[in-house]
């Protein structure tokens, strides 16, 4: 079944996991072949679903760190995350048996974006301390570091080449992998939001439209190669300066994000206009996390409580 405005304005709750956590899902990430998904809490909890199944597999817990930004790597037993206790160390965790393989020390404030690579094991912090730096799974030393003016969000390309960086809410530069240590090899100045911050940046499937999510009622689509700005998506609700995160559907056809009011928008993503509002079972909480499967015709959606969606093929 290919997406079109039919079938997303189609999907609706199929499971939803309330037990799980007793505090907001921070952030979720599905495996490259869309079969899991992993989440991690604000009760330091980490929570492994099989989509295939639509049920929860194991719970591990990071009580001393706590659990942010969670990521898997390239092998699906392994995952990446930030820590919001104790320090601003990333680490790197098996969870087969639940232990540490790695350390990532070096920034000194919160980390606010994790970016694993699309093709190999280097991935990208950005953190309040201004700075972006450069890992590699098998190395506890930073690759590369670049310091920057303002608060950063950072992410690869898809196809692992080029990884993007916006800068102080209302900036991107470009640079290449390979040669990071020589600068940008362009810079696009966008018009600075006055009443929100840039809080994170995905890029498009095919690597054509950067997506650039803020704490404010707002969400901005530019052209990946010349930074024009292709769309503004509003309507959502945002008053409370919350972290929602915003996301393509797979075909980079549609851009979806939750609501402070517990609602799911979506929009087409080249013109704009609003395809459907759907309302979640989530309890009128801020959906704070949306990302579609990258293989399975499958929506998560998180608050406290883990929803997967399917579309009602009966509608």
């Amino acid at each position: 079944m290919k997406l079109s405005d039919q079938v997303i304005r189609n999907f609706r709750v199929a499971k939803l996991f309330k037990d799980q956590n007793t505090a907001k899902i921070n952030s979720v990430d599905f495996s490259h072949n869309g079969e899991t998904l992993i989440s991690s809490s604000d009760d330091d909890s980490i929570v492994i679903y099989d989509c295939l199944e639509g049920k929860p597999k194991k719970t591990l817990y990071s009580k001393k760190y706590g659990v942010d930004l969670i990521r898997f790597t390239h092998a699906q037993n392994t995952c990446i995350y930030s820590s919001n206790k104790i320090d601003d160390t990333i680490r790197y965790l098996s969870l087969h048996d639940n232990k540490f393989i790695r350390y990532f020390p070096g920034h000194t404030r919160k980390v606010v974006s994790l970016s694993m690579s699309p093709i190999d094991d280097s991935f990208l912090s950005s953190s309040f301390d201004k700075t972006i730096r450069l890992w590699d799974l098998r190395s506890p030393n930073c690759q590369g570091m670049m310091q920057l003016q303002g608060r950063p969000v950072a992410a690869f390309d898809p196809e692992g080449l080029i990884f993007a960086c916006g800068i102080n809410s209302e900036m991107i530069k470009l640079y290449d992998l390979r040669s990071f240590d020589k600068g940008p090899f362009t810079t696009f100045r966008l018009q600075q939001d006055r009443d929100c911050d840039w809080t994170g940046l995905k890029f498009s499937s095919d690597g054509k439209m950067i997506l650039i999510s803020t704490n404010g009622p707002v969400i901005r689509l530019i052209d990946a190669f010349s930074g024009h700005a292709l769309q503004s998506y509003m309507g959502h609700m945002n008053q409370k300066g919350i972290l929602l995160e915003a996301s393509f559907s797979p075909d980079a056809q549609f851009v979806l994000s939750g609501s402070q009011d517990g609602k799911v928008h979506i929009w087409n993503a080249e013109n704009g206009t609003k395809t459907a509002v759907l309302e979640s079972k989530h309890n009128g909480a801020p959906v704070h996390c949306v990302q579609f499967n990258p293989k399975y015709l499958m929506l998560a959606t998180s608050s406290q409580s883990m929803s997967f969606w399917l579309p009602n093929i009966d509608d």
